[in-house]
């Protein structure tokens, strides 16, 4: 008897791990501290079609964009200058590793956000 409560008890606690796992997955988040001119860049693969949401924020204003390489060249399906924030939703319109990207200008910048 006591055997099979401890084991459904960890059966129970097990699925409630999987659940969180299961939550997490595929989801970005970072925080991270630039110094001037330093940048940081999150890189996930997106298949075409697939939409991938995105918040961030920032204490001072950054040069943010979105871009894949496909060389020699670098394409920017989003991109934007002195931003203190954004988000939305990304949709991609071909399958590519696909880099969001942050700039700090002229100042040390304390950066977070996720990707979902």
């Amino acid at each position: 008897m006591k055997r099979a409560l401890c084991l459904r008890r960890f059966a129970a606690a097990a699925c409630c791990t999987a659940l969180l796992a299961a939550r997490a997955d595929g989801a970005k988040t970072f925080k991270v501290e630039l110094q001037p001119g330093a940048m940081h860049e999150e890189c996930l693969h997106v298949a075409k079609d697939e939409k991938r949401s995105y918040s961030w924020k920032s204490d001072v204003a950054v040069d943010f964009n979105i871009h894949f390489h496909r060389e020699p060249e670098v394409f920017y399906p989003v991109k934007r200058s002195a931003m203190r924030g954004d988000g939305g939703t990304f949709i991609a319109k071909s399958g590519e590793d696909y880099c969001w990207m942050w700039t700090a200008r002229d100042r040390k910048a304390r950066l977070e956000g996720r990707i979902d």
